[in-house]
């Protein structure tokens, strides 16, 4: 079974130098995969033996519409209150393991690659109910209500299910993993898999209002942050405010794959 990237937790010894990649700009971040270890983990109230590397918070000055965390349940860890926010939609991806989601009467089991989108005001519990860890991604946004706009519906799918739609002229070297129609206005965010084949790129510097969360889920990338390029890999995660510019050329032998959350489809308050 194909699992993902995901933060690899423990402690280097004492012998490791702690130059490193991790850097905070006034227009990105960038918090790679060595740095995402055991002491910088949160234990949330209302979840049961699970720990969360919180990657993305609401930050003024900086990308402010969305949190992001790795959330790692251990065996039979979980919860049946995992939302503290009434107004919050929820976007859960898994990297490795099973987890069950319950949702009114209907019991989900996500596994790796399962993608699950959970509208405001829905109320769910999530476990694992294996002897192995499970480790998955929580995107959480307070949903922005359109007038006119009906709410979103819960939808639970695969990335196995979704197909590649690739970027017009490019052969297939650049491709989005759409969970979620772009033309339907009931969501104000999207969480896609980006894939981009090795030597495929992003060939200009796109510049634009939505916030950026990346989480690498595969394979490795020069990617562009503002004017600094920068190596990143498996696990790494890139966070970006608006009009940061980016742009990428997939390195290695391996497809690079990753993980994007964006804000969409509503107006820029006044």
């Amino acid at each position: 079974m194909t699992t993902y990237a995901f933060p690899p937790g423990g402690l280097p010894d004492q012998s490791v130098s702690p130059v490193g990649t991790a850097v905070f700009t006034q227009a990105y971040a960038v918090i790679p995969a060595e740095v995402q270890r055991d002491i910088v983990t949160s234990f949330l109230p209302g979840w049961v033996d699970t720990r969360a590397w919180i990657l993305a918070r609401p930050l003024t000055g900086f990308a402010e519409t969305f949190a992001q965390y790795a959330m790692e349940l251990s065996p039979k860890g979980g919860s049946d209150d995992p939302e503290p926010e009434t107004d919050a939609q929820a976007i859960l991806f898994v990297a490795h393991g099973t987890a069950h989601l319950t949702i009114g009467a209907d019991v989900h089991v996500l596994r790796a690659g399962s993608y699950a989108y959970i509208p405001p005001g829905v109320r769910w519990t999530l476990w694992n109910r294996d002897d192995t860890p499970c480790g998955l991604h929580w995107i959480r946004k307070r949903h922005e209500q359109a007038v006119g706009v009906a709410r979103p519906e819960v939808l639970i799918t695969h990335d196995a299910d979704v197909p590649h739609t690739a970027m017009p002229d490019t052969n297939g070297a650049w491709a989005t993993q759409r969970f979620v129609d772009p033309t339907d206005l009931r969501h104000d965010c999207h969480v896609n898999i980006v894939t981009f084949q090795p030597g495929g790129r992003i060939p200009f510097a796109e510049t634009h209002v939505m916030e950026h969360g990346l989480y690498v889920l595969q394979g490795t990338a020069e990617y562009l942050l503002n004017t600094d390029w920068v190596t990143v890999g498996p696990g790494d995660f890139m966070w970006l405010r608006a009009f940061c510019p980016q742009a990428c050329i997939a390195t290695g032998n391996e497809p690079f794959r990753y993980l994007l959350y964006k804000d969409v489809n509503r107006h820029v308050p006044l």
